[in-house]
C-alpha cells in the first residue's frame, strides 16, 4: 500500500482551501493528490503529472470510482514540460504546487524495472520505457570513469572505484542483466565489514544507477523555475527530497530566489519526519521537505 510522506506537513505548508487548483508533478499513488482534492471541495482541481504511463492508467482506473466530477486532470509526461502542459490543459490560477521526489511503492514492488535490490529483475529502472537508457546500458557498456563517477557522485558511494571496477570484470566474461546479478558483484567488490551497515550495500549503487538513468537531478533544475512561473502570488511551493543532492538544488533555488524577492522561504531548515511516521513508514526516514510562497 502507497502511503504518503510527510502528509500531514504537507497540507500544512500549502494550506489547500475551498476551489484553489494545485499540481501534484509526482502524482504516484495519489495519496497526497486526493487529501488535497477533499480540502479542495467543491471546485478546486488537481492536475496529477507522472512520467510512467502505467502508473497514470493505474490512477485512471482507481479514481474512476471516487466520483471527483472532472477535479483530477492526469497527465502522463515528464514534470520538465510543466509550463507546456499547464498551457495546453488550461490550467489556470495554481495555488500550490507540490514536488515528492521518493519513488513510490509501486516502483519497488510491482513495475518489474529493478528498482528493488531484494527482487530478481531485468536491470531497467526507466520510468517512462520512451527513455533509450537503461540501468543494464549503463553497468555493461558504459567505461570504468563513467560509471566510477555515477556511484560517487549520485551515490555517494565510498568504495565507487572498487565497485566499478568489479563491473568491468565481471561484464568481460558476461552481461550483468538482472538486480541479483548486479548485488552480487557489489558484494565482490567492497570489504565484508561494509556488507552488513546501517542500509543495505546495493542501495547506493542502485540509487546512483536510477538518478543517472532518468536525469532526475537535470530535471529538477528544469523544472523549478517553470513551478515558480506557474504559481499565482502567494502560491506555495512544497519539495520533498530524498537524497542530499535533490535537497541542495531545491535549498539552492529557494535562496537565489528569495534573494531576488520572488520567493519567501517558508522553512528555515528542511522538515524530516517524526519517529512515529517513520516506524509506521520506514522509507520516509531521508525524507526533507522544504516550502516556499511565490511573492511577486
Amino acid at each position: 500500500m502507497h502511503i504518503p510522506v510527510l502528509q500531514k506537513e504537507v497540507l500544512q505548508y500549502l494550506s489547500p482551501k475551498p476551489n484553489e487548483n494545485f499540481i501534484d508533478c509526482t502524482i504516484g499513488g495519489a495519496g497526497h493528490a486526493l487529501a488535497i482534492l477533499e480540502l479542495v471541495q467543491p471546485r478546486g482541481k488537481l492536475l496529477g503529472i507522472d512520467w510512467d504511463e502505467e502508473i497514470i492508467s493505474s490512477l485512471k482506473l482507481k479514481t474512476k470510482k471516487l466520483k471527483l466530477k472532472n477535479r483530477l486532470i492526469l497527465i502522463n509526461d515528464s514534470f520538465t514540460n510543466l509550463k507546456k502542459i499547464v498551457e495546453r490543459e488550461k490550467f489556470g490560477s495554481v495555488s500550490g504546487i507540490l514536488f515528492d521526489l521518493g519513488m513510490s511503492s509501486w516502483h519497488l514492488e510491482e513495475s518489474e524495472k529493478g528498482f528493488s535490490f531484494s527482487r530478481e529483475e531485468p536491470l531497467d529502472m526507466r520510468y517512462n520505457l520512451g527513455n533509450p537508457l537503461t540501468a543494464q546500458k549503463i553497468v555493461n557498456y558504459w567505461s570504468w570513469s563513467e560509471i566510477e563517477k555515477t556511484l560517487k557522485i549520485y551515490g555517494e558511494e565510498r568504495y565507487a572505484k572498487r565497485i566499478a571496477r568489479k563491473i568491468i570484470e565481471t561484464r568481460k566474461i558476461k552481461p550483468i542483466k538482472t538486480t541479483f546479478q548486479l548485488v552480487g558483484v557489489i558484494k565482490k567488490a567492497i570489504p565484508p565489514k561494509y556488507r552488513h551497515g546501517r542500509i543495505h550495500f546495493s542501495t547506493r549503487t542502485f540509487q546512483a544507477l536510477r538518478i543517472a538513468v532518468n536525469d532526475e537531478l537535470n530535471n529538477l533544475e528544469t523544472a523549478l523555475p517553470q513551478a515558480l512561473e506557474t504559481l499565482k502570488p502567494g502560491g506555495k511551493i512544497v519539495v520533498i527530497s530524498f537524497h542530499s543532492l535533490e535537497d541542495r538544488i531545491v535549498k539552492n533555488f529557494f535562496r537565489k530566489q528569495s534573494k531576488e524577492g520572488s520567493l519567501k522561504i517558508l522553512t528555515k531548515k528542511p522538515i524530516g519526519p517524526t519517529r512515529e511516521e517513520i516506524k509506521i513508514n520506514p522509507r520516509s526516514r531521508s525524507a526533507k521537505l522544504r516550502a516556499a510562497t511565490r511573492l511577486v
